[in-house]
């Protein structure tokens, strides 16, 4: 069954959620959710998710699965703002128990912490499917933005996280830890050689001054005008380029506050004992 797939766009973190559905009044899934984060004021808000929401509700959708792309650097997960409400099980591909280990010493986040993908309700193997109703969800482990990265492919669509943008964009940065520009090369080749029209949805985009957010591209298309990949280039050729592109990039604006959060299935840290919830900020350079 090809699926019926409602994108929502954050403009402010160029990040686009999914809600993924069999028929009206079916089964739903739904793919990294955004919740909203000030840093100013360390103030969390639900706009974004509560489209998504409102949505589910409309088309009266029993939400099976809150699928994770991967531990996202740029937006808090709303995974369990939507269970709270909507049921449903979260998700991820079970190297988060990697990313998990690697951000641990960064936080100091000692014993209470175990890194081994506890926050989540399933760890995703390559090649398991998941059932949604009348959907299928294939997990493809496309790793090198960071060890835990997956796509989702759900009928003739594939959602592809953080390792392809739209073609005149590129491909997802992999200086994160863990990150590996040969594994990307690899991972966006074994989603290259899906059928030619394949729809690949994207996780992000940061578009050009002259086009507006656009989300839904081909396998034809990114195989042939992909900025980084497109047109044959070889490993060698990509690792340089990613490489040198990384170089040049700043982290996140919100990558302190999204990883603590995210690496625990979008679960705040646990609260103090003034019954508040705090966020650390590592301090480099002195």
């Amino acid at each position: 069954m090809n699926p019926r797939i409602e994108p929502f766009h954050d403009a402010v973190t160029g990040t686009i959620s999914y809600v993924v559905y069999d028929q009206p009044g079916g089964h739903a899934v739904v793919i990294d959710p955004v919740l909203d984060f000030d840093p100013p004021g360390a103030r969390i808000r639900t706009d974004s998710v509560q489209a998504v929401a409102d949505f589910l509700s409309q088309k009266h959708l029993q939400l099976v699965w809150i699928l994770e792309t991967h531990a996202h650097a740029d937006h808090l997960s709303a995974a369990q703002w939507l269970k709270q409400r909507f049921g449903g099980k979260v998700a991820i591909g079970e190297h988060i128990r990697t990313v998990q280990a690697l951000f641990k010493p960064v936080f100091n986040l000692g014993a209470s912490f175990p890194a081994d993908g506890s926050p989540f309700d399933a760890l995703l193997q390559d090649g398991e499917v998941l059932a949604a109703g009348g959907l299928q969800v294939e997990v493809l482990a496309v790793p090198g933005h960071t060890p835990a990265d997956v796509a989702y492919r759900i009928g003739d669509a594939v959602f592809v996280g953080d390792t392809l943008f739209m073609p005149d964009v590129g491909t997802a940065r992999c200086d994160f830890p863990g990150g590996d520009a040969h594994q990307l090369y690899h991972s966006i080749h074994k989603l290259l050689a899906l059928p030619d029209t394949t729809r690949l949805f994207m996780c992000h985009d940061y578009p050009p001054t002259d086009r507006a957010a656009a989300w839904e591209s081909t396998v034809a298309a990114q195989r042939q005008y992909n900025l980084h990949i497109g047109n044959g280039v070889d490993e060698a050729t990509f690792v340089a380029r990613r490489q040198a592109r990384d170089a040049t990039l700043q982290p996140p604006n919100l990558l302190l506050p999204s990883i603590q959060v995210n690496i625990r299935a979008g679960h705040l840290p646990p609260a103090d004992d003034n019954g508040r919830h705090y966020l650390k900020l590592p301090i480099s350079g002195v």
